[in-house]
């Protein structure tokens, strides 16, 4: 049986403004010149400070209550809405507070901006097939090689079944390629530059690359002997295994192993796959007057300004007793722009001002570390600490630590660097667990090669130190530094 009631309750909505600033918050200092580069494409009511239509700067810095005003305070009405409302007078439609605002994000004074240029360089596939191009017989040799080519992933690997090429060059290329025409091509591909590539097995990629050298060489020989008979003892380093199946003593095998570690194993990474990419840093720290200042990276920002065109035309409705459809839709075409720059120079102002209170606290809670540069000196941080500083949510912390990068004295960190987990000690002081990685990473850079210590060893040395940690906490910080098991560390 169906029933009609009423029911009331509370719903937490984000305004479209709010979503605007988190959004814009996220984006490194990249991303957002980016950004502002497509809003300036998209909204004819928002100038660069340059331009000679853009309104001067006459305003205040936006307050966070305004940002956060309901959504229903400053919804946009369609032209309907105010067609259907007898007391619509376009004087008041323009009375609204249409400051003609902008903001500079730019803090490095009249220091000229420069544009940073990127390298130009040819992609891992395309330097691939420019050399098949040179070795291949006839055109339907080098479709099937650059659909081989294609199918090898960023690290040299054919994974892809020869199966599904074959399948890919009958249904997109209408090519019949028998198994053997692609096994052909195939062979000519892995010989290719650098040795090993389009191998379907780290084996074969070994392989492949020891075939190329002096096969004469005793130590070529067994290398490859080991490869093709002996890889699983060989990938569990039980050498002793390897001696006695080989016949040789602990010298020669160390000679054999020397020429096998001595290869790629990811082939792929030999070819500069992609242009030279620059870390730009979203803030960077000066010293000024014997302290740190924090300064936010805009160099390549424009500055913003709302077009006084359009304030012209909207005022030039005032006075008009009885407006046409045509004016009032007019009208509100402009205002819903001159909004939408207005929101969004607001919300560059609050990203700006959420960027330098969140770098400004942890400058002052890791002072120390950025002042001295001893990694022993970082205090253990959590996103809870810095919002606590700065009255901000959590989750605003998390927005402004990804992706973002800040210069100091000491070189480049990322945010998240910062921060960490604590760890208390015997003696009751809390430590960052950045502190105790770097003492598991020095014990085993110390250890016998040929005798590795396991994670309980590493669990005393910490404990020794005043560490009171568990193996399996130890075990993850290993993993956390891709630093492998004791056996696979095993060395002749």
């Amino acid at each position: 049986m169906l029933k009609q009631g009423l029911q009331q309750s509370q719903l937490q909505k984000l305004s479209p403004q709010q979503i605007q600033f988190i959004k814009l918050l996220q984006l490194n200092s990249v991303d957002i010149i980016q950004r502002i580069d497509q809003e300036l494409i998209e909204n004819p009511a928002l100038l660069k400070g340059s331009d000679s239509d853009a309104a001067p700067d006459e305003t205040a810095p936006i307050s966070e209550t305004e940002l956060a005003t309901p959504e229903e305070e400053k919804k946009d009405l369609t032209v309907d809405d105010y067609l259907a409302d007898e007391s619509f007078d376009v004087k008041d439609y323009v009375n609204d507070e249409y400051d003609p605002d902008g903001f500079h994000l730019s803090d490095e004074g009249d220091e000229e901006k420069k544009e940073r240029p990127l390298a130009e360089s040819h992609s891992f596939h395309e330097e691939l097939m420019e050399q098949f191009s040179a070795i291949a017989e006839d055109e339907k040799e080098l479709t099937i090689g650059n659909q081989i080519i294609g199918s090898i992933d960023d690290d040299g690997y054919l994974r892809r079944p020869l199966a599904a090429i074959s399948n890919d060059l009958a249904f997109s290329m209408n090519v019949d390629a028998s198994p053997e025409e692609i096994n052909k091509v195939l062979a000519k591909v892995q010989n290719l530059e650098p040795a090993g590539i389009g191998a379907t097995s780290l084996q074969e990629c070994l392989l492949l690359q020891l075939k190329r050298k002096d096969q004469h060489a005793i130590s070529v020989k067994l290398a490859i002997e080991i490869l093709q008979h002996h890889f699983d003892d060989f990938t569990k380093k039980h050498y002793e295994k390897l001696s006695k199946s080989l016949k040789i003593n602990e010298a020669e095998l160390k000679d054999v192993i020397h020429v096998i570690t001595r290869l790629n194993p990811k082939p792929g990474e030999a070819i500069d796959n992609t242009a030279t990419q620059y870390i730009t840093p979203d803030f960077i720290l000066i010293e000024e007057l014997g302290s740190l200042t924090v300064h936010l990276n805009s160099r390549n920002a424009p500055d913003l300004r709302i077009s006084k065109n359009y304030l012209e035309t909207l005022k030039g409705f005032d006075g008009t007793k009885t407006p046409t459809r045509e004016q009032k839709e007019t009208a509100q075409f402009i205002k819903q722009k001159l909004d939408g720059a207005r929101w969004f120079i607001d919300s560059i102002k609050q990203r700006h001002n959420t960027l330098l209170n969140t770098m400004n606290a942890i400058l002052k809670f890791q002072y120390r570390f950025l002042v001295e540069g001893d990694e022993s000196f970082l205090r253990p941080m959590i996103l809870k600490d810095i919002a606590e500083i700065t009255s901000l949510d959590i989750s605003t912390i998390s927005r402004v630590a990804n992706s973002k990068y800040v210069q100091t004295e000491w070189g480049t960190f990322a945010l998240k660097y910062f921060f960490s987990e604590g760890i208390q000690t015997d003696d009751g002081e809390e430590v960052s667990s950045r502190e105790v990685k770097k003492i598991l990473k020095e014990a085993i850079e110390a250890e016998e090669k040929h005798k590795p210590l396991p994670d309980e060893k590493l669990m005393d040395i910490l404990k020794e130190k005043g560490y009171n940690i568990a193996r399996r906490t130890v075990a993850k910080y290993r993993e956390q530094m891709n630093i492998p098991v004791a056996r696979l560390r095993k060395e002749i």
